[in-house]
């Protein structure tokens, strides 16, 4: 094999449709654009979605819901995640290097799901009611 032997697996290459260029190619005259109108004009088309003045589908549909874009920075931890840390000490950067955080995450709050036995001290992290109760009952603080 040489260099200016490769050529391209048969089928993969074809022509490109030459319109316009009279009659013996089968596509002279119009082009294939039919006669006349917006779309047989160089440059004549619309935009995606457009029903030739008829009020467009995306406005019609009435508009609904929001998504805030604050939500990406709030992260929430379960008791039962602080169990299975094991550390003594708790603070944001412990909980990303951990991996029970996104990176992004700056408002952090436990929730009261599973148990916590051993005592934890949190700082910088916000809890619910009732994990607040829960760490304290383990002997826990909040900071």
């Amino acid at each position: 094999m040489q260099l200016n032997d490769i050529k391209p697996a048969a089928g993969a290459k074809h022509a490109k449709r030459r319109v316009g260029r009279g009659i013996g190619s089968g596509l002279g005259k119009t082009a294939g654009r039919g006669h006349k109108g917006q779309k047989s004009r160089a440059g004549g088309y619309h935009k995606v979605g457009f029903e030739g003045g008829q009020m467009p589908l995306q406005r019609r549909l009435p508009k609904r819901g929001f998504k805030s874009q604050t939500l990406k920075f709030n992260a929430e931890v379960t008791l039962g995640q602080l169990a299975q840390l094991g550390a003594a000490e708790v603070d944001v950067l412990t909980l990303k290097q951990a991996g029970l955080v996104p990176q992004l995450a700056r408002v952090i709050k436990v929730i009261n799901t599973g148990e916590l036995k051993a005592a934890v001290k949190l700082t910088g992290i916000g809890a619910t009611a009732a994990a607040k109760s829960a760490i304290e009952a383990a002997g826990g603080s909040l900071a």
